[in-house]
């Protein structure tokens, strides 16, 4: 063995092996979305979980509200309003699904790493 070899099959702990056999089982789409909710952003996805939450009601509110107006200026103006509100969920789930993203490569990254040790 090389060096870099030695320094690398002595990083690893056990707990990458867990991780390791974990990794080979798959992981389903719930569980990848649970992933985000561990870690050091797990406060900040979960922020954001219930933000985009927020902002659907205030989308559905908004649009109600769009319906019910009978002033073209109030409807314009509940519908800027929900159309934010659509757009600003929109983007919290692109960042969901990024986040997921992230997670899953440093998984594929960490099975290569452990892959290289054997």
């Amino acid at each position: 063995m090389t060096n870099f070899e030695n320094r690398l099959k002595e990083s690893l702990s056990a707990e990458d092996e867990a991780f390791l056999r974990n990794l080979e089982e798959g992981e389903s789409l719930f569980g990848q979305l649970g992933s985000t909710f561990s870690g050091p952003m797990k406060f900040w996805t979960g922020f954001a979980f219930v933000l985009s939450f927020a902002f659907f009601g205030i989308a559905v509110w908004a649009g109600y509200l769009m319906y019910t107006a009978t002033e073209p200026r109030m409807m314009v103006f509940w519908l800027a309003i929900f159309l934010f509100a659509m757009i600003a969920v929109g983007l919290l789930k692109i960042w969901f699904w990024m986040r997921m993203n992230h997670l899953a490569l440093l998984r594929e990254l960490k099975r290569i790493e452990l892959r290289l040790v054997r």
